[in-house]
């Protein structure tokens, strides 16, 4: 872990995360990771269905280690109303609020907008769902999946003769939770900047996706265009796709500025193309992309991948292989970066988990400790709202923490 003494930029920022699983969670990590006191409360039984997901070591995910690094683990029942008091307790000493149950579940517990804005007026609280606070779909359930499909990028992922595929992470969850920080600082800072009253921050998954579908709507409003799956190729702009090698392996190459084109072609032996009036500017590239991606596959499959890159690199021709696990792990500009951090699992176990994002220059964020043991801090945190041991034991024994 890292040990310097540097102050974090959200120190003194207190949260208090409820919810399960990816996208209100990951949301309150990226908090924790640059120095908010998360505060994560877990069912008793069993706590965050994360703690379980993929690859396990003694019984503990590695995601969940990686996802609730510097996070405080305490266990309330909030189906008593005594944890709920309690959770009501550590709302007012708090500043952000993080949830992403279904919408109605905290309303149904009194921990709503409404009900913890009364209990504290200056409070953000970031809600993460998969369709949102309100409109006619805001009582399903929502996962990412579903938010991919419809946000608009499954349609767009994959070959054209093929079904839609998913992409290989649980990407609508990770970038809701990217909007969930966005919402939840923008809102901070007008509170303690502005003088401005706090509020809540709505979150729909499916929102999170459309929202970086670049010209998706504009196309089909203006023109009646569907965009639809192109497989490796990047639509419209050209050249930009996946080539073969020699080897088998594969190259990416993006040679789509009118700069870049023509240093691709005199690297690929085709100064006659460079050279082509049709193909100076990318509309007109564009309407020849079978033509070029041929010429570029001709070249490609002549050589191995490691000799592509060094050629295309000599070019100033952005180009790179495709990366596996492994080849993340062992490349040295990850290294570089410290993206790659090596930690040590409570059995001494040692294992890398990836670097912290984004990296400021004076106050970069952070790991303190990996994701903690279930109602890990339950007992300390508690203590900072006047729940001696005594009082704890018996919510234990009640089955309240």
């Amino acid at each position: 872990m890292n040990d310097t003494a540097k102050s974090l930029p959200l120190q003194g920022v207190r949260v208090i995360e409820l919810g399960a699983l990816i996208a209100g969670p990951y949301a309150a990590a990226l908090l924790a990771q640059f120095g908010a006191e998360v505060i994560k409360i877990e069912s008793p039984d069993g706590g965050d269905p994360l703690r379980t997901w993929r690859k396990l070591h003694d019984g503990t995910s590695l995601w969940w280690y990686s996802q609730s690094r510097n996070k405080k683990s305490v266990t309330l029942n909030l189906k008593d109303p005594r944890a709920r008091q309690i959770a009501c307790d550590l709302v007012r000493t708090a500043d952000i609020v993080i949830e992403n149950f279904r919408p109605g579940t905290l309303e149904k517990w009194r921990l709503g907008w409404e009900d913890l804005s009364r209990i504290k007026p200056s409070l953000v609280m970031v809600r993460v769902s998969g369709y949102g606070q309100s409109g006619p779909y805001k009582d399903r359930p929502g996962f990412a999946a579903i938010a991919e499909s419809m946000g608009g990028l499954r349609y767009v992922t994959g070959y054209p003769d093929r079904p839609p595929v998913r992409v290989g992470v649980s990407l609508g969850d990770t970038l809701a939770s990217l909007y969930g920080v966005i919402g939840a600082l923008l809102a901070l800072y007008h509170h303690k900047v502005n003088r401005g009253k706090g509020q809540f921050v709505d979150v729909a998954l499916y929102e999170a996706v459309f929202a970086v579908m670049e010209s998706l709507i504009p196309e089909f409003s203006g023109f009646g265009h569907v965009r639809e799956r192109t497989g490796a190729a990047l639509p419209g702009i050209v050249p930009s796709n996946t080539y073969p090698c020699r080897d088998g392996a594969y190259v990416i190459i993006a040679g789509n500025s009118d700069g870049i084109y023509k240093r691709l072609m005199h690297a690929i032996g085709r100064p006659d193309l460079a050279e082509d009036p049709r193909f100076a500017r990318n509309d007109g590239r564009a309407q020849h992309t079978q033509l070029l991606d041929d010429a570029i596959t001709a070249w490609t499959m002549q050589h191995d991948l490691s000799h592509v890159l060094a050629m295309l690199e000599g070019a100033d021709v952005p180009s790179g292989r495709i990366y596996t696990a492994a080849d993340i792990h062992d490349d040295p500009h990850y290294r570089a970066r410290d993206m790659i951090q090596p930690a040590v699992l409570p059995d001494g176990h040692a294992v890398d988990f990836p670097g912290i994002v984004p990296k400021l220059s004076e106050t970069p964020g952070r790991t303190e400790w990996l994701g903690p043991r279930l109602g890990e801090h339950t007992a300390q945190v508690l203590a900072s709202i006047g729940i001696g041991s005594q009082a704890l034991a018996e919510l234990k024994t009640q089955g309240v923490v």
